[in-house]
């Protein structure tokens, strides 16, 4: 099959077309194959660049200066330190025809083929089992034996022959297929759909690790709403989060639009439509985890509660985390951030020392994530406005607490030191030369340093002392104006008062 005007001829790497080169130089075929290709069709920039080719590791090597080889597939990497960090390592595949795969999840056996015709029937879905030939750094040729090249025009996602066969090979297929349809904006086949719904069991013999890679992915995507549903349609969610599906149609009180499950989904696409990290996305989507067994009915307000979910929250957060292999800095982090995410209340009695507390409690390098979280929690009820006054207060409030107030202790010198060179005992007169140094720093911070101070505090400790005590009450006035200014500041930055 030759190319069409349909498909987008992205520049290919010139160390891509390298290896590809090399490779048909030295009497052997190569093609770009699975993802790669399909991107190149898409007109998305490739992740990742594979080659599969009809040579053999030990005729691979030989052609290229720097390569490694450590694996029972053949994969022989071949290293260009000279290129950007995505093309340091491209990889070069031999054909293989794969044995059973009697734990459903690596084929018990690995042979290599001639043909390329054997290495595409064991790939697994239609649009990943193109191959493309190159010269010149363009698409040449293509060979489409089952059909994906139409499949990636229509946006279909099935598998390679029998979809019982395939994943029965391997279970993690399922999850990809999801994987793949949030991420390319593609419909699973209703055959492939109905294979998933039978054969969910699989995904038991699957390593935890496996199932969190996929499913990380599935939430990093630009649409993990939508993953998170079809898990929970397919069946697959009940063996990676079972907790979630405890929320369906659990009614919460009138302050929330939907049920717990849905909230929970819609908190978890507002961080995505934010390109938040992992982390938030996470605390997003397990931050009312715990509502479901927490609930209760008041009878006094006729509306339902959740005390302590909060609590329970961070609990069950920690188990599913831990269940899924994440590493233990990021769990420990949205743990926390689950416990504290109900740190609202009403800001015109909430006082500093309570948000100081909150800081604490959080972490001064965790409370932005958590204002973050509140963000798509409260995006998460139905409301629309992102940014009303009670959080743009909120926001004032932390950054007044954490920032660092004006002092003396900003200044380069202390009491003790002052004491020790003007030879004086301690009294009032050290507090007022303090002020009036920190009144002079403040008209002029380059005069912040251990030089200019200690003479400074010589020339000053020698005053009278009414006079100093007026110099230092009128600097502590000018620091405490400075302060409210700094304070005002902050409030006008957030529109608050």
């Amino acid at each position: 099959m030759k190319p069409t005007n349909e498909m987008k001829q992205n520049s290919i790497p010139k160390e891509i077309t390298n290896v590809v080169e090399t490779l048909e130089k030295g009497g052997f075929q190569a093609y770009l194959v699975g993802g790669c290709a399909r991107d190149l069709f898409l007109g998305r920039k490739p992740k990742d660049w594979d080659v599969t080719t009809n040579a053999h590791p030990e005729q691979i090597i030989p052609l290229f200066p720097k390569t490694f080889y450590e694996n029972k597939f053949g994969t022989v990497a071949i290293v260009n330190e000279e290129a950007e960090d995505s093309l340091k390592i491209v990889e070069a595949t031999p054909y293989r025809i794969e044995g059973p795969y009697s734990n459903h999840r690596h084929p018990d056996e690995v042979h290599f083929s001639e043909k390329i015709e054997d290495d595409l029937k064991r790939r697994d879905f239609t649009i990943n089992a193109v191959a493309v030939s190159l010269s010149k750094g363009a698409i040449k040729d293509i060979i489409d034996l089952y059909g994906g090249f139409k499949d990636i025009k229509d946006k279909i996602l099935r598998t390679v022959g029998n979809p019982n066969d395939r994943f029965a090979e391997d279970a993690l297929r399922m999850l990809r297929a999801v994987r793949l349809s949030v991420e390319l904006g593609f419909t699973i086949n209703v055959d492939t759909e109905k294979a998933i719904i039978s054969n969910k069991n699989l995904l038991k013999e699957i390593s935890w690790e496996r199932i969190r890679d996929e499913f990380t992915k599935i939430i990093m995507s630009s649409e993990p709403k939508k993953g998170i549903e079809m898990l929970q349609k397919l069946g697959l969610l009940a063996f990676i989060v079972p907790e979630l599906e405890k929320g369906i149609g659990v009614e919460q009180n009138k302050a929330h639009a939907f049920d717990v499950w849905e909230h929970l989904l819609r908190s978890l696409q507002h961080a995505a439509d934010k390109n938040y990290p992992l982390d938030i996305r996470l605390t997003a989507l397990f931050h009312d985890i715990a509502k479901p067994q927490t609930r209760r009915f008041s009878r006094e307000t006729a509306q339902f509660t959740f005390y302590g979910h909060d609590v329970v929250g961070s609990r069950e957060t920690q188990k599913i985390l831990e269940r899924l292999k994440f590493p233990r800095k990021m769990t420990e982090k949205i743990v926390k951030l689950v416990r504290w995410h109900m740190f609202f209340s009403d800001t015109e009695t909430i006082t500093l020392s309570a948000v100081r507390r909150m800081v604490t409690n959080v972490g001064k390098e965790n409370i932005w994530d958590l204002m973050d979280v509140r963000v798509c929690d409260r995006i998460g009820t139905g409301r629309p406005k992102e940014n009303p006054y009670r959080l743009r207060k909120y926001h004032a409030m932390i950054e007044e607490a954490m920032h660092d107030p004006i002092s003396v202790g900003m200044l380069k010198i202390d009491g003790g030191e002052i004491m020790k060179i003007a030879k004086v005992n301690p009294g009032p007169k050290i507090g007022w030369v303090l002020n009036a140094l920190l009144e002079e720093v403040l008209d002029d911070p380059k005069l912040n340093t251990k030089e200019y101070l200690e003479k400074r505090a010589m020339e000053l400790v020698i005053l009278d002392e009414k006079e100093l005590k007026k110099m230092g009450e009128s600097a502590k006035e000018v620091k405490d104006e400075k302060e409210a200014q700094n304070i005002d500041e902050i409030r006008k930055k957030h529109h608050v008062s």
